[in-house]
């Protein structure tokens, strides 16, 4: 028992020396630790989120009692003890560690692993929101964190990009909801996140609208000084003040009823193909592109429908990004080899078939094989 309350301080001391030895850097609205030696790596980021956050939400930063800190480890065993110390067990990635005194609140990175690109976007939002409302509606807390969470930052170009978040949808739609109920609920509820999501993508896809206008109105109402039960009842009033929730929940059905998946595009835009409507299978298949811009399906049928429309090199094109994407090789090869073919350019349809070939011999050798013949 001895040799273990030894080794616990010892490890507390070393612990304490490593975080003394760390540089730190502020922003407009961070404080950020980072080890010595690591650089900037966070303070353009976290800038950047607190920028696209509040173009949202229209805080007023001068009333931040303190500046938002960000805690980073690029040590997986210091990031576990520190993290475990403060809460008890340990998080993948990131967490957001919140106290009544500002001073206190935290966002503690393990830069580095795997799962910090999809959690720092998250926890970043919610570090963001409950800096200006500490006990928010779990609705707001939750559906904005996911509505943010493909707000990516490309570290070469250093800049934020955005894709909708979709990931909830499929929840959504299979399972029916009450949006009041969800608009009241004081407490987290089972699938939080899709139903929150679903909630927060329905008011901003109205940015024109009177929905995106009451969400808005109603941020003003929420009080960092209330409970979360008294800023849920605050806010669901102002969105129901011009809204009545028998036309809001018609209008949420409607709205959940009319989205799309991924696979739900591509799968129309199959269809649309195999029944030469080139121009429907082109609409739903950009659609997907628009969701997943790195998948390789889109672009793969998306050269298909411009080889149909004989136009030969924008197909060419769409075959490169979908190899590039991650396409099976075999596939696209073939592909490219008879579209280079109708396009008159045999050498280079000879060796997109040879390789069509060597990549599937069993798919593709035959047809490949029998295309050759004919261009020699």
């Amino acid at each position: 028992m001895e040799r273990t309350v030894k080794q616990l301080f010892f490890f507390v001391v070393l612990l304490s020396m490593a975080i003394a030895l760390s540089a730190q850097i502020r922003t407009a609205h961070y404080e950020i630790i980072v080890p010595e030696g690591t650089g900037d790596v966070y303070s353009s980021e976290m800038e950047q989120r607190f920028t696209e956050y509040n173009k949202v939400f229209r805080f007023d930063s001068s009333l931040l009692a303190s500046p938002l800190k960000v805690r980073v480890f690029t040590d997986k065993n210091e990031y576990d003890s520190y993290v475990v110390s403060l809460v008890g067990s340990t998080r993948p990635g990131a967490i957001y560690i919140h106290y009544r005194n500002p001073a206190n609140r935290e966002l503690v990175i393990h830069r580095g692993s795997s799962e910090e690109a999809s959690i720092v976007p998250h926890q970043a939002f919610i570090q963001f929101l409950r800096a200006f409302i500490t006990d928010p509606p779990p609705w707001l807390r939750e559906g904005f964190a996911v509505y943010f969470n493909t707000l990516k930052y490309d570290r070469a170009r250093g800049t934020l990009v955005y894709e909708e978040n979709l990931n909830w949808l499929e929840t959504a739609k299979r399972s029916a909801i009450n949006p009041e109920a969800v608009l009241q609920s004081g407490a987290v509820f089972p699938n939080i996140q899709a139903f929150s999501g679903a909630m927060v993508s329905f008011f901003m896809a109205d940015k024109n609208g009177g929905y995106y206008r009451s969400l808005t109105d109603s941020f003003m109402v929420l009080s960092t000084g209330a409970s979360t039960e008294e800023n849920v009842q605050l806010m669901y009033q102002r969105l129901t003040l011009f809204n009545p929730i028998a036309d809001l929940t018609r209008d949420y059905n409607n709205y959940i009823a009319g989205k799309k998946t991924f696979t739900e595009l591509v799968e129309e835009g199959q269809r649309a193909y195999n029944a030469k409507n080139y121009s429907s299978a082109e609409e739903s298949f950009r659609k997907a592109a628009e969701l997943r811009s790195n998948h390789y399906a889109p672009s793969y049928y998306l050269g298909l429908v411009a080889y149909e429309n004989k136009k030969y090199n924008e197909a060419e094109d769409f075959y490169k990004k979908a190899l590039d994407y991650g396409g099976e090789k075999a596939m696209i090869q073939y592909a490219r080899g008879v579209n280079a073919a109708a396009a008159g350019k045999k050498a280079e349809a000879i060796a997109f078939l040879e390789e069509a070939a060597a990549a599937d011999s069993a798919r593709y050798k035959a047809r490949s094989d029998d295309l050759i013949r004919k261009l020699q």
